[in-house]
């Protein structure tokens, strides 16, 4: 809270200063525009606030988030995925080249002050890795895996971090739900080595199904931007009535009012959807990874066909992992094209290829470390062996043995020097170093 300027203010002597060397917030004040002088003040006051959406992570938490990005990315790694760390900026042309609207909106952009270029401070790190393969990904299947902070200019939701800690995997080179399959086993692999306090929930969809039926139907874009706005809001008596007027209407509603139960879909869709390749692949392929899912994880599993946020980017399968009932997903994922070159001429075609990305900052609420084990060496016996060389060499052996275990180990400065949590204490007695607890 700012205390008022006039109040904070010592009494002053009546000899006026010029007017260049009053302080900003006296000019504020004097230009009849108060709440500036109370804004100088919070700004001198509180320069220590942060930005919304961005927080300091400290002491445990802190620990605990380096704990977590080490052991899920030791779990990709020994799937096979070979770790990769791309740098936090990049020109623009290539890290926003493909990128939605949306990335480019919560990509800051600052200008490189060695060549005037416009660079991006990256607000996803999938752009990158199709940058990487793109050039040092062969023509076979890779796999690739990171863990990097990412920089968005809006928070995701109303509580959501500006400064997420993004880590993630990717497959490229395999058009094949086995990809798909296989990068869903290593997620749950990767969440269930953390003894999570949460059960993950799963949420398939398909934009190959509409991206089909739109085709078929030859709708313009205005017509599909507004079933997709009608999709995401719910809106099943409007849908209906903007349905009647288009081409294959039926089966536009039909994906919103059977588009969870794919038996029920198929009943409903009209014959030339029915006997689509695309369409019936599309919905196989749901069928047979909700059945994987829920046999091979005991995990409930829903689906929704009309969940098409990424639609310009995702090319078939996607899923969104959920924790609980947070309206946010820990997890989001699905299948999209990288590209890859050709030839001398470095022509450009598409490479299938699916991932997911999460925000490890999101787990710390649903994780527990083991409780530490805090070493305090006695202040009084650490003084008598700076006197004693023999003594000394002891203690620093067993401090040393104590810390490769694991133990945190502090040795004293002065006689207040001690840490918060202490459980145990080194103490000298009987001519011997002794743990003992407090």
């Amino acid at each position: 809270m700012s205390v008022s300027s006039d109040s904070a203010k010592p009494a002053q002597s009546n000899t006026t200063k010029p007017a260049a060397t009053q302080p900003a917030d006296n000019r504020a004040a004097a230009n009849g525009l108060p709440y500036l002088s109370n804004f100088a003040s919070d700004v001198a006051n509180n320069s220590w606030l942060l930005p919304d959406g961005v927080v300091d992570v400290l002491f445990e938490d802190a620990h605990k988030q380096e704990v977590l990005r080490h052991q899920l990315i030791q779990q990709l790694i020994s799937h096979g995925y070979e770790l990769v760390n791309p740098p936090m900026i990049e020109f623009t042309e290539s890290l926003l080249s493909e990128a939605s609207e949306d990335l480019k909106r919560q990509t800051f952009k600052i200008i490189d002050q060695l060549t005037g270029r416009l660079m991006g401070v990256r607000a996803d790190i999938t752009p990158q890795i199709l940058r990487i393969d793109a050039h040092h990904g062969g023509h076979g299947i890779a796999r690739y895996c990171y863990a990097g902070d990412v920089i968005h200019t809006l928070p995701s939701g109303l509580f959501g971090s500006r400064t997420p800690l993004q880590l993630g995997a990717e497959i490229f080179g395999c058009g094949e739900l086995a990809a798909d399959i296989e990068l869903i086993d290593v997620l749950f692999s990767m969440v269930n080595s953390l003894d999570m306090s949460a059960a993950l929930h799963i949420d398939l969809g398909h934009v190959a199904i509409f991206k089909r039926l739109a085709a078929l139907a030859e709708l313009s874009d205005n017509d599909t931007e507004q079933l997709m706005h009608l999709y995401a809001n719910k809106n099943l008596p409007e849908l209906k009535r903007v349905c009647q007027l288009l081409t294959m209407g039926n089966d536009f509603y039909a994906l919103a009012r059977f588009g969870h139960d794919m038996a029920k879909l198929l009943d409903t869709l009209s014959d030339t959807a029915k006997q689509d390749t695309h369409i019936v692949t599309a919905v196989d392929e749901l069928q047979r990874l909700k059945a994987h899912l829920e046999t091979q994880w005991q995990t409930p599993v829903s689906i929704d066909v009309t969940e098409l946020s990424g639609y310009h980017y995702h090319t078939g399968i996607i899923f969104n992992g959920y924790i609980n009932s947070e309206t946010q997903p820990l997890v989001r994922g699905g299948r999209f094209d990288g590209m890859q070159s050709v030839g001398q001429l470095s022509v450009k075609q598409p490479r299938q290829a699916t991932g997911f990305s999460m925000d490890v900052s999101r787990l710390l609420a649903h994780t527990q470390l083991e409780l530490p084990i805090i070493v305090l060496v006695d202040y009084e016996a650490l003084q008598h062996a700076n006197a004693d060389k023999a003594q000394m060499q002891n203690l620093l052996q067993q401090v040393t043995s104590l810390r490769q275990q694991g133990y945190r180990v502090t040795m004293p400065l002065t006689a207040d020097d001690r840490p918060t949590a202490l459980t145990h204490r080194l103490n000298f007695v009987d001519n011997e170093w002794r743990l003992e607890a407090v």
